[in-house]
């Protein structure tokens, strides 16, 4: 339901970035302290957010690491991220106060932005279902359609392996991959998660990578895999190398498996592999692609109206709750899309 934006505006809280966290403790490192609501200067919009994304990546900002992506985050600020919520105070002409948004904000009960810095978005209020707008019609889609369609090159016929397939990235490039003509096999941890992405997104094959014998059963993968799109890095690559197809390509969105360390990971172990099965690796982030987001959401809007894509969503209520809820993130803990209502 959408907020009143006519309703008094009311206390506000955020978290705040205490200390880099030690591995998955949050609890110790974020602080949720009340606030004033802030007041928009000239140019700004006050946002009320209604959902928080959260996701993996941001763990990346909380290490005291300055060869990332994004600087880290200094210590005792807001922390950002991805929010959806409406208007209630606009100084700005080109967005209308009540305006459905999206744009990265803060982990708080407002978001006071500069829309061009946010990356502020006024998305479709005729979406029946608002939190598509940080699933299938949000960055983990692009992410997930450039990642399978451009970067990997991927074609009809081809053996297509997502790792985290069970989170919000992975599950839309392996439905991606399917609605493509692809074989696609999925790897998650535990048989909950694999059973998913057998019975719920039709994969071909879903691999429990904490079952054991992996190993085996990727050497088992008729013709070796063409495709590898990774989400997580770490060990898990240095197995899936060695059963590549010759000329196979790597897509990499993701290092979950190296994002709590204050340093950069080690190599591929089996980096022989790229040499002798003639393999392309190549990164990729969604800021590079977030201005072709109408383009993109055109084939995307049109596969989820036509029930042909999907987005499992793993929800927490409550701003206090933030931290139990990032923290599924890096346990397993969560199929699909981690978000926190706020405001219902």
């Amino acid at each position: 339901m959408a907020a009143d934006v006519h309703s008094p505006l009311e206390q506000n809280r955020c978290w705040r970035l205490l200390r880099y966290p030690d591995g998955t403790d949050f609890m110790s490192a974020f602080a949720l302290e009340p606030a004033a609501v802030p007041e928009p200067a000239e140019g700004e919009v006050l946002i009320r957010n209604e959902y928080l994304s959260l996701d993996a990546g941001t763990r990346l900002w909380m290490t005291p690491r300055t060869d990332g992506y994004q600087p880290p985050i200094p210590l005792g600020r807001p922390i950002p991220g991805l929010v959806l919520g409406r208007i209630v105070k606009s100084r700005n002409a080109a967005y209308q106060t009540g305006a459905l948004v999206r744009a990265f904000g803060q982990w708080g009960d407002y978001s006071c932005v500069v829309p061009l810095h946010a990356g502020l978005m006024v998305v479709d209020d005729s979406v029946a279902d608002a939190r598509q707008h940080l699933g299938v019609l949000g960055m983990n889609a692009w992410t997930a359609y450039v990642g399978i369609t451009e970067v990997a090159k991927t074609r009809p016929g081809e053996t297509v392996l997502v790792s985290a397939a069970a989170g919000a990235t992975g599950m839309l490039a392996a439905q991606i991959a399917k609605l493509m003509g692809c074989r696609v096999i999925g790897l998650a941890g535990g048989e909950a998660k694999c059973r998913f992405l057998r019975e719920e997104l039709r994969l071909d094959a879903a691999l429990d990578y904490k079952a054991g014998g992996l190993d085996a059963a990727l050497a088992a993968i008729p013709g070796g895999i063409q495709v590898y799109f990774d989400n997580v890095g770490g060990p898990l690559l240095d197995q899936v190398l060695p059963n590549m197809a010759h000329y196979g390509r790597i897509a990499v969105c993701g290092l979950i498996a190296s994002y709590a360390g204050a340093e950069g990971a080690a190599g591929p172990r089996r980096f022989d592999q790229i040499l002798m099965r003639r393999l392309t690796i190549s990164g990729f982030f969604s800021p590079d692609f977030m201005h072709r987001a109408d383009e993109i959401n055109r084939v995307m809007r049109f596969w989820l109206d036509a029930g042909r894509i999907t987005m499992h969503f793993d929800m927490t209520r409550g701003l206090e709750n933030v931290p139990a809820a990032y923290r599924k993130l890096f346990i397993g803990g969560n199929i699909g899309k981690v978000l926190v209502a706020l405001h219902h």
